[in-house]
C-alpha cells in the first residue's frame, strides 16, 4: 500500500499559479499556456510538493530517464512531454526546482465541459504516468508538437472569441492524439527494455503464488506489481498492452487461470480450496472469473482429465 504523500500547497485557480511564479494574470480563467521563452524572467516552480486542480501537459527542453539497454540508447535527446491529471502530487525533489519547460499548457476540466474531450481526456493512461515515464521526442516529433502549443498560444494572446474555445479543443485533442502515436512508438523502441520488464513481471507472480502469499494478502494487484516494477501502474498496463494486447488486471486473472488449470488437473483439492489457495475471499468469484476466461466451470475442466 502507497504511503499518504504530504503536500505543501494546492492551486485551485490559475490566477494562483500565475502568481506563483511571478506571471502576469492568466488571460482566461480556465486555460492558460505559460511560454517559459517569452516571460522574461526564470520561473521556478513552488518550494516543496504541490497539487493542481488543472490538467498539465508540459513540454521540456530536456528530459531524465533515457534508456540505454546493451549499447544502443532507445529515447531522443529533443526534450519531450510530461502530462499530469488533476489532484495528482506534483514536485517535492529539491534538485527540480527551476522549471525548464518550455511550455506549459494548464486545462481546468470545466473548460471542457460540454464537449466530448470532457469525457475522453480521462482514457488517455499518460495523464497517470511518473515523471520517469515521460515522452521522449525525435525533431520531427517536437516541430508537430510546438506547432500545437503556437496555435493555442496565438489563439489564447490575440483573439479570445465565440470560436476560440472550439478551437483550442480542437488542438488540445489533436495533441493528445499525436501524444497517443508518439508514446506507442515509444513502446516499440523500447521493446526489449520492455520484454525484460515484461520477464521480471512473470517471475514476481511466479513467487507471488509459489510463495503462497496469496493465502494471506488475496489476489495481487496492479498497484503491486506496479511497485515492485518501480513503474506507474497506468504505464504497467500501456506497456502489456502494446507488448501482449492484455492489460495488467488482465495479466493477473490470465496467470490465476493458468494456475488453477495446474491445480484442477495435478491435485485433489475441492474447487473451494483451490479458490482460497488462489486468494480468492468467496468461490463464487473464482467460480464465476473460471467459466469467463474458458467456457467451463471448475468441475467441468478438471472432469475433462478424468
Amino acid at each position: 500500500m502507497k504511503k499518504e504523500e504530504a503536500v505543501d500547497h494546492t492551486f485551485d485557480s490559475l490566477s494562483e499559479i500565475h502568481k506563483a511564479f511571478g506571471l502576469p494574470k492568466p488571460q482566461h480563467p480556465l486555460i492558460t499556456l505559460v511560454n517559459g521563452a517569452n516571460t522574461g524572467i526564470e520561473l521556478r516552480r513552488p518550494s516543496g510538493s504541490h497539487v493542481l486542480r488543472f490538467y498539465k501537459i508540459s513540454y521540456k527542453l530536456k528530459l531524465s530517464g533515457r534508456l540505454k539497454y546493451g549499447q544502443d540508447y532507445y529515447d531522443f535527446d529533443e526534450g519531450g512531454l510530461l502530462f499530469a491529471a488533476p489532484n495528482q502530487v506534483i514536485g517535492g525533489n529539491p534538485e527540480e526546482t527551476r522549471d525548464c519547460s518550455q511550455y506549459t499548457l494548464l486545462i481546468h476540466p470545466d473548460f471542457l465541459l460540454s464537449y466530448p474531450l470532457a469525457k475522453k481526456i480521462k482514457q488517455y493512461g499518460f495523464f497517470s504516468y511518473s515523471a520517469n515515464e515521460a515522452l521522449h521526442l525525435s525533431d520531427k516529433e517536437k516541430e508537430t508538437i510546438i506547432s500545437i502549443f503556437k496555435i493555442i498560444e496565438d489563439e489564447l494572446n490575440s483573439r479570445i472569441d465565440d470560436f476560440s474555445q472550439d478551437v483550442i479543443i480542437a488542438q488540445i485533442e489533436l495533441l493528445l492524439n499525436y501524444a497517443n502515436r508518439f508514446y506507442k512508438r515509444q513502446f516499440i523502441t523500447r521493446k526489449a527494455v520492455n520484454n525484460d520488464l515484461l520477464q521480471k513481471l512473470e517471475d514476481i507472480l511466479d513467487n507471488y503464488f509459489n510463495s503462497e502469499r496469496s493465502l494471506s494478502q488475496g489476489i495481487p494487484t496492479v498497484q503491486y506489481l506496479s511497485d515492485h516494477l518501480n513503474i506507474s501502474p497506468s504505464y504497467l498496463s500501456d506497456m502489456l498492452r502494446s507488448l501482449t494486447g492484455q492489460s495488467a488486471q488482465q495479466h493477473i486473472h490470465a496467470k490465476l487461470i493458468d494456475k488453477a488449470k495446474v491445480k484442477l488437473s495435478t491435485s485433489s483439492l475441492s474447487v473451494s480450496e483451490i479458490a482460497y489457495e488462489l486468494g480468492f475471499e468467496h468461490p463464487q468469484s473464482f467460480n464465476k472469473l473460471f467459466k469467463t476466461k474458458t467456457n467451463l466451470s471448475p468441475l467441468e475442466f478438471r472432469r475433462t482429465f478424468n
